[in-house]
């Protein structure tokens, strides 16, 4: 169906939320290709998000989303959404409606190392990863242990080099990394599945919110650091890793950032499929052009290191 624009999210909103008096509506963050989602304003100052999913996936994975939000409220040590209405779309599934988080998104390039915002962000993941695995599990969101977990990513990479669009040396880069199955012993933790600087929230000194859990999982906790070990500094990232050690009850496996690093450049396979899937040029194009760069550079930034 076509894109619903801000204004449309906003007639959306109202009917979702009692008492919502919208007098403003522009674009929100990007949230992917698999919603239409806008910032309104009411009356009084409020700020709320809306989201629209635009396929039955999308939808499935957005009423999960709000069974987990509600959930996860009191276990975290920052803000998570916390839906202030639902619409029933007439093309199934639901508008969800939800006050907008504390705090702007984290570009991982900026971000410091230190005692600050690198601790506070290495804590947040500590404590999202050692919640109790019943409060994923129990939404029906998928649950997989190190194993099964290595196995869907050669699974997505098979998919990847069918495309006929990923550079061979990436393959080989990535397979190699894949099979050896030393690098994947690892004790499966619930996780946000899609951390990236437009999900996190801060306030410049500390982690206060994350959205965007669509795509939360039991799985490899080193998923978490995916955006960080390909966007932050290097200094940074260790501080951010130093905290999240420190505050896990047992130390995380010693190859938590290699993987971590490989789900960095794997995003890119996964983003030119969905490019794909959702029949996206634009999509395409970009996947396509990132994994030649990244391909181009690959020699410079060795995996295991």
């Amino acid at each position: 169906m076509p894109a619903r624009s801000p204004q449309v999210l906003a007639a959306l909103a109202t009917a979702a939320v009692r008492g919502l008096d919208v007098v403003a509506a522009g674009p929100a963050d990007d949230d992917g290709a698999d919603f239409d989602t806008a910032v309104v304003v009411d009356a009084e100052g409020r700020r709320f998000v809306v989201r629209s999913p635009r396929r039955p996936a999308a939808a499935a994975a957005l009423d999960a989303e709000v069974e987990l939000l509600a959930r996860l409220r009191e276990p975290l040590p920052f803000a998570v959404p916390q839906p202030a209405g639902t619409l029933v779309l007439p093309e199934g599934g639901r508008c969800v409606v939800h006050r907008e988080l504390p705090g702007t998104p984290l570009d991982p390039g900026s971000l410091r190392p230190g005692p600050g915002l690198a601790a506070s962000l290495g804590a947040g993941l500590a404590a999202l990863h050692q919640i109790d695995g019943a409060v994923v599990a129990d939404t029906g969101l998928p649950v997989y242990d190190a194993e099964e977990y290595r196995k869907r990513r050669l699974s997505e990479l098979d998919r990847a080099a069918a495309t006929g669009h990923v550079p061979p040396r990436l393959l080989t880069r990535w397979e190699v990394l894949m099979e050896d199955v030393t690098h994947w012993r690892f004790a499966a933790t619930p996780v946000h599945g899609d951390l990236v600087g437009e999900h996190v929230r801060t306030d410049g000194e500390v982690l206060t919110g994350i959205t965007g859990w669509v795509d939360a999982k039991i799985a490899d906790p080193a998923d978490d650091f995916a955006w960080l070990a390909v966007g932050a500094d290097p200094d940074a990232l260790e501080s951010v890793l130093e905290a999240y050690a420190h505050a896990r009850s047992e130390p995380p496996d010693p190859d938590l950032l290699l993987r971590a690093r490989l789900a960095g450049e794997l995003a890119l396979a996964r983003w030119l499929l969905l490019g794909l899937r959702v029949e996206d040029a634009g999509i395409v194009e970009d996947a396509r052009r990132m994994l030649d760069d990244l391909d181009a550079h690959a020699d410079s930034v060795p995996l295991g290191t």
